[in-house]
């Protein structure tokens, strides 16, 4: 298959799971902008399926904050990972930094264009749940291509660091 790097084929090749693309964007340097944008882009997609469900209020500022809040959460998500997976359970083959890891991480994100559809009445929540586990196994496909793990591996780092993101956010006043 020929290698595309336009933002939407890698957004479709992210959500068909595919290691290759992980491993493309893991050595893309310049891909951080569009894995920024994948963020964006999925976090607007579940703005607006919250929107018509009625979910949420607070107009254009709330949208704007959520935004930021995606955006951040995005970035410190990559940075527990990161501290976790090439610290903390590095394996013999791991070498890998920040950039990495948030590039992969971030086109993570591509199936929660899906949330957009979270409004129809009974399918939605049910969207959202696949949506949920859509992310995190491509995720875990993200994080095994930018620390060169094995799944197992990627699989233990995602959970301690959805504890340590727990903790933070038991802790600290994260609006997140």
């Amino acid at each position: 298959m020929a290698v595309t790097t336009g933002l939407v084929s890698r957004m479709i090749r992210a959500m068909k799971l595919e290691s290759a693309l992980y491993e493309e964007v893991e050595a893309d340097k310049s891909a951080n902008v569009q894995a920024g944008l994948v963020v964006l882009i999925a976090s607007i997609a579940a703005a607006i399926g919250a929107g018509l469900s009625g979910a949420t209020s607070g107009g254009v500022l709330a949208a704007v904050w959520g935004l930021v809040m995606a955006l951040l959460g995005w970035l410190l998500w990559a940075l527990v990972v990161y501290l976790i997976g090439a610290k903390l359970v590095k394996g013999k083959q791991t070498q890998s930094n920040w950039g990495e890891v948030a590039r992969t991480i971030g086109f993570a994100n591509s199936p929660g264009v899906f949330n957009v559809l979270s409004f129809i009445p009974v399918a939605g929540p049910i969207i959202s749940i696949v949506v949920f586990i859509w992310n995190l196994v491509a995720g875990i496909i993200g994080i095994r291509a930018a620390l060169d793990f094995s799944t197992a591996r990627a699989i233990v780092t995602v959970l301690i660091g959805w504890l340590v993101m727990f903790l933070l956010r038991l802790f600290l006043p994260m609006p997140m």
